[in-house]
């Protein structure tokens, strides 16, 4: 081989002139004479006159995607050591090798497992592991302090940029190390150190500087840190406003709280001590010996919530901010004052403070994570960008090297071309021999070929009807059915349910087991098992009904105990989601979710980190101090363990009792006379940062979510509209998500199937696995029926017509939309047509303006009047006068229904007026009042609140109903933990003073919330989604023993994750969902003025603000005209 000039190219000819390939991916090759590479490493070709015929190497390798670039290090480090010398040498090396990272790493881990371990003692008592734990610190000591000076010589330590100390996280390191030098120096010389055990606990911010390079988590974190500077003004905002109602409760109500009820006789205050007054609460209510002494009382929460100073007025007045305990607080203002205008300083307050001013930290909190999110996702596209014309750019120098190259000469492929055409008939003659010795089995291998081909077409057809057994829309709701059965019959398990019912769920279950199994072997024939498991649904499910199988061998072989295993199955009911196909909101919001899951789990990965810091600083500080009271049970919400401080951490985030814990904390170091005061700093900046701001993010990320869900909703109306106008249905996908079939809503989570991907591929390869059919698999006859099915399917989701609501909307919908629902097709009650004048009179006239402000002011009147009843004197002169105008709004809403299935219909066609869920709920309401007013009875007029009726939580509740049932028994007597024992009576000293024993009788009683059955069971979650009274309900499952027995005292603490998680869940997550959805819907409306106008909200404003100037200068001239005029 050679160019051209005859000057042979080097390198060795693997075949077709074809040059082996480099290391760095291009062919070797020799530059020809006036041709030279340049010098940008892509592989252009560049003229050089005069240029001999050199041989040069390949093209410079490309710097590798992702590395690191080299830091720019100092000249010298601590004014002496130079890059060259071997100590910094080696301190740079090892700093910046990656396992001395993870080596660091572990470290942190384990001084925080160390940490955790440690358990705080009271009045400074220890045990022998906790003198282990105190030498092992020394070595994290050392590890920390050597990590420490290495740095520092790699880096240099503060005057030149990147150094040491002008890392933030590097800072707070050494301070730490310092501070633990000092503490250990002290604790040798003087035998009694400094406690600093509080500062070593911020040693768990360490992981974050590594956590912090992962994009999602970074995206949470940088949202937060960037809105610090808008939450300061925020902060002196809210600083503002607690100064200024700190001042006005210190004027006027400082003093007032330390009067209280005494016994006269005795000297002794109230069993429950509360302020008293003149015009407040009265003492002789309690007996005649009880009067409100003038002596000092220290006042409410021991002295800690009154507003004596400007100090306490500020902790009071952030505390009713909070809205926790501040009705405690108003109510003792009035017992001590009155309440004749006491009450306008805390509603106020209130509307003011946490309505409005604290809600502004959501506001910055939501913009700033929808920048951080919006500047993540052009960094990601950008960076897609550059790779993409860094591979451009490869790809054509690499070009450019080809179409420089010369002709190859193929002289050096004759030779084995010759070779070749010398072995071929040695070749033929021997599949000659060979076809002649398989002759005599060839009849025998035709006819296995026949049979095999008849049971492939055989087992062809009956897949093909099974396939369109199982994707049609009977075999869908059959399932549906079952499923609500199976889910009725679980929700039937009670409480000491007879026998007879224990029976029958048991026969049921394998009923039901049986069903669903037949479910899924369907479906793995019909579908193939590749085409099966590539739904997330389908695996779920799958997994779902092995382990039913399982637990059903396993109980009923006694092999051990029912494990509650088939309870999963009521998880099934997450099949109703897939109705949602059909609802684009649904799906997209959905869609938007699942898009945000990293950016969830960072948020939680940061929560989790930061109430693991807040426990153990808090173990250090307040540890084993909650003992107050030998007489007393100590508070459950205490920082004497690890797990016990991590629960009331989070009971803080979640903002209930966490001012009773902060008086406990106050209390722990001698109350506000002492430097108790100051612990109150540890509460509220865990309450500030904790519930404030991390909460917070949920419902930034919430909204961001719901936003992005109704810019798709809006595409997909716009293409849904284009596509209506008669365009062919779509096979394609749009977006990120492909339904083709009933099962794919779990394809569209697991997000594990190429969006672009055809379900008939999937369906042919399925079919055609084990063989190559040419007379089922090439005319296209196996997909025809499911073609046809699939086509109809995305004509329905993405151009199909709408489902158009048969009554206009109410409430908030009214003036969203202004274009009005057509007449359906079809005659209303067989009589009135579609051209009828009557029925287009009743449709013009339901759809006007007027009307439907009419019916509005009707609903909202008629709520009105139904909540000024009077429930306790059914027959009162006020509520004969609300009944008459019941009748009269009865009258209303019976006319507007039956003008409206005049104009739409009743019920069999589409769009009808019995095919809307609300006007069915309208329907009903309307008939419940029809029958009330003919009975003429008033008790069934509660069903008018039907109008308001959400669904609850099914799932968890039949979930709980099995691992909580009947265990929330106690008797009052600690000591009995059976019913049988508790009996009789027994003896209890008042105040522990044993010279007043009190003789009470034994009672077994249950908790007024249980998990007994499903409807409490729905009751007390919706309770605990609240905040209200959840710690008293989590400590109440901990202490949970067996079936029928009383508590044990942390019996089951594992049962706190259940709460934990079902908070996170609903209450941090999913609930905030729903103030999101206000909040979209607020900015929407105010963003439907400029809907068809070409400039922004914002452009618009600066284009009004000349005039409104000109205005205001106008009408100021006015005032000073009329002024001297006067």
């Amino acid at each position: 081989m050679s160019t051209s000039d005859g000057v042979p190219l080097s390198g060795p000819d693997i075949g077709n002139g074809a040059r082996p390939i480099s290391e760095t991916g291009y062919p070797e090759a020799q530059q020809t004479a006036g041709q030279c590479q340049g010098q940008d490493g892509l592989g252009s070709s560049k003229a050089v006159p005069g240029a001999t015929a050199t041989a040069i190497g390949p093209p410079k390798r490309p710097p590798r995607r992702g590395a690191k670039p080299t830091p720019d290090r100092p000249v010298r480090a601590l004014f002496c050591m130079g890059l060259k010398n071997p100590l910094r040498k080696m301190c740079i090396d090892v700093v910046e090798w990656k396992p001395f990272e993870w080596l660091i790493l572990l470290t942190i881990l384990a001084n925080c497992v160390a940490l955790g371990v440690y358990t705080p003692y009271p009045y400074g008592d220890s045990n022998q592991t906790n003198l282990y734990l105190e030498k092992i610190e020394y070595v994290f000591l050392v590890i920390f302090t050597v990590e420490c000076v290495m740095k520092i010589i790699a880096y240099g330590f503060v005057v030149h940029p990147g150094a040491y100390l002008r890392n933030g996280w590097n800072m707070l390191d050494f301070t730490i190390v310092v501070i633990g030098m000092i503490s250990t120096i002290l604790t040798i010389l003087m035998k009694e150190g400094f406690d600093v055990k509080a500062l070593r606990a911020f040693r768990v911010l360490r992981p974050l500087r590594l956590v912090s390079g992962v994009p999602s988590l970074q995206v949470v974190l940088n949202s937060i840190l960037r809105a610090m500077v808008p939450l300061l003004h925020i902060a002196l905002l809210v600083l503002f406003v607690i100064i200024i109602y700190a001042i006005i409760g210190l004027e006027l109500f400082s003093g007032k709280m330390h009067k209280t009820c005494r016994n006269n006789k005795t000297g002794e205050i109230m069993e429950d001590p509360h302020p008293c007054g003149d015009h407040g609460f009265q003492c002789h209510t309690l007996g005649s010996q009880y009067v409100c002494s003038k002596q000092y009382w220290e006042g409410p929460n021991n002295g800690i919530t009154n507003f004596d100073n400007f100090g306490l007025a500020m902790l009071t007045v952030f505390q009713c901010i909070t809205l926790e305990g501040w009705t405690d607080v108003l109510y003792d203002i009035e017992d001590a004052m009155g309440s004749t205008w006491q009450w306008i300083y805390f509603v106020s307050m209130v509307i003011l403070g946490a309505f409005f001013v604290m809600n502004l930290i959501l506001g910055v909190l939501s913009g700033e994570f929808s920048k951080e999110r919006e500047k993540a996702k052009n960094r990601g596209e950008f960076q897609k960008f550059r790779e993409k014309q860094q591979i451009e750019d490869d790809l054509r120098g690499y070009l450019d090297w080809i179409t420089q190259a010369e002709d190859i000469e193929t002289e050096h492929d004759e030779m084995p071309r010759m070779q070749s055409r010398k072995s071929k008939p040695e070749d033929e003659m021997e599949s000659t021999d060979r076809l002649e010795g398989d002759e005599e089995s060839a009849h025998q291998v035709s006819l296995w070929e026949k049979k095999r081909k008849e049971w492939k077409e055989i087992n062809k057809r009956v897949r093909k009807v099974c396939r369109m057994a199982v994707k049609s829309q009977v075999f869908y709701w059959l399932i549906i059915i079952l499923v609500f059965l199976n889910t009725a019959v679980l929700a039937t398990e009670h409480f000491r349910q007879p026998d007879w019912l224990d029976w029958f769920q048991e026969y049921t279950n394998m009923f039901f087991i049986a069903l669903f199994t037949m479910e899924m072997m369907l479906k793995m024939y019909s579908l193939g098992w590749q085409k099966y498991f590539l739904s997330l649904f389908n695996r779920f499910d799958c997994f779902v009904v092995i382990g039913s199988i399982t637990e059903m061998i396993l109980t009923n072989t006694e092999v051990m105990p029912p494990l509650g295993i088939s309870v999963l199955r009521c998880v099934r009911l997450l099949r109703v989601f897939k109705v949602t196909k059909y609802w684009r909101s649904l799906s997209n919001l959905v869609a938007s979710l699942l898009n945000s899951i990293q950016s969830i789990a960072s948020l939680l990965l940061l929560l989790f980190l930061f109430i693991v810091i807040f426990a153990l600083l808090g173990m250090q500080v307040f540890g084993g101090k909650f003992n107050f009271d030998d007489l007393q049970d100590k508070t459950r919400s205490n920082f004497d363990s690890f797990w016990q401080s991590l629960l009331t951490v989070f009971q803080i985030l979640t903002g209930e009792d966490w001012n009773a814990v902060m008086y406990e904390g106050i209390r722990a170091y001698e109350g506000v006379t002492g430097y108790g005061i100051f612990a109150c700093v540890y509460f509220i900046i865990l309450f500030i940062c904790g519930n404030y701001i991390l909460l917070n993010v949920f419902l930034a990320i919430a909204v961001d979510n719901l936003a992005d869900a109704d810019q798709l909703t809006t595409v997909d109306k716009e293409e849904g509209d284009k596509s209506h106008g008669g365009s062919p249905a779509r096979d394609e996908c749009s977006g990120e998500e492909c339904i083709h079939d009933d099962e794919d809503i779990g394809d569209m989570t697991s997000g594990e199937e190429d969006p672009g991907t055809d379900v008939e591929q999937y369906e042919n390869e399925g079919d055609d696995y084990e063989g190559q059919d040419t007379e089922g698999s090439k005319d296209g006859h196996d997909g025809e029926g499911e073609d046809d099915y699939d086509h109809m399917e995305m004509d329905e989701i993405e151009g199909g017509p709408e489902v158009i609501s048969a009554r206009p909307r109410r409430m908030s919908e009214y003036n969203i939309t202004t274009e009005k629902p057509p007449i359906p097709e079809g005659s209303a009650f067989f009589v009135f047509s579609k051209t009828n004048r009557f029925r287009i009179f009743c449709h013009w006239f339901c759809n006007h303006s007027y009307y439907g402000n009419f019916i509005l002011a009707c609903i909202m009147i008629s709520s009105a009047m139904l909540a000024a009843e009077d429930p306790l004197k059914a027959t009162s002169e006020r509520n004969i006068i609300l009944n008459r105008f019941d009748y009269f709004f009865t009258t209303v809403f019976t006319i507007e229904i039956c003008l409206k299935m005049v104009s739409y219909g009743f019920v069999l066609h589409d769009g009808a007026f019995c095919r809307s869920a609300f006007n069915l709920l309208d329907l009903l309401v309307v008939c419940v009042s029809l029958i009330s007013i003919a009975w003429r009875s008033s008790a069934i007029s509660f069903v008018k609140i039907l109008r308001v009726l959400r669904v609850l939580r099914p799932l968890r509740a039949i979930n709980r109903a099995k691992g909580l049932k009947g265990k929330f028994f106690q008797c009052n007597d600690v000591s009995k933990i059976t019913e049988a024992e508790c009996h009789g009576t027994y003896l209890i000293y008042e105040e522990g003073n044993i010279n007043r024993p009190v003789m009470k009788e034994r009672l077994w009683s249950r908790n007024r919330f249980h998990f007994d059955d499903v409807a409490k069971a729905m009751l007390t979650l919706f309770t605990v989604s609240t905040f209200e009274g959840w710690p008293g309900l989590l400590y109440v499952s901990i202490d949970s023993n067996r079936e029928s027995y009383g508590p044990i005292h942390n019996f089951r603490p594992i049962v706190a994750a259940y709460y934990i998680i079902y908070i996170i869940i609903i209450a941090f997550f999913m609930v905030n969902i729903f103030v999101g959805f206000v909040i979209v819907t607020f900015q929407n409306e105010g963003e439907q003025e400029y809907k068809n106008c070409g400039l922004e909200k914002n452009q618009v404003t600066l284009l009004n603000a000349p005039r409104l100037i000109q205005q205001h200068e106008n009408l100021s001239k006015n005032h000073i005209t009329q002024m001297t005029e006067q």
